[in-house]
């Protein structure tokens, strides 16, 4: 990970820190509490674990996201959103996510939110 040092403005900082195909989802998933490695893996479709980590790692250093491992054997970690910049990421997830269920709905493809169980959060 590699950042640059001139932005044109804040939103373009942040938009480096999250983009990607996968980083929002993985924020998204996070909001619904601390989890393990294999139950992300497990609930985020099409990500390798090699990926996951790679993400999760930037999301690490650029503070959205914590991981806390426990003591004892098997070794289990955990990965949070952090309560300042990894809470406040979800308001602007979530009006993104807002914004693609009323463009489903308005085009007529209700059904992929029904298959995909999506109700607004």
């Amino acid at each position: 990970m590699k950042m640059r040092t001139e932005y044109t403005c804040p939103l373009e900082l942040v938009h480096d820190m999250i983009k990607g195909k996968w980083k929002p989802i993985i924020l998204w998933r996070l909001r619904l509490g601390a989890t393990s490695l294999a139950k992300l893996e497990k609930d985020i479709d099409g990500i390798t674990q090699k990926m996951l980590l790679e993400q999760l790692k930037e999301l690490i250093d650029y503070g959205f996201v914590q991981k806390k491992s426990f003591e004892g054997y098997p070794l289990h970690v955990e990965y949070s959103l952090t309560s300042d910049m990894g809470e406040q990421i979800l308001e602007a997830l979530r009006i993104m996510q807002h914004i693609g269920i009323d463009y489903l709905k308005a085009n007529g493809m209700e059904h992929i939110l029904e298959e995909k169980g999506v109700v607004p959060d």
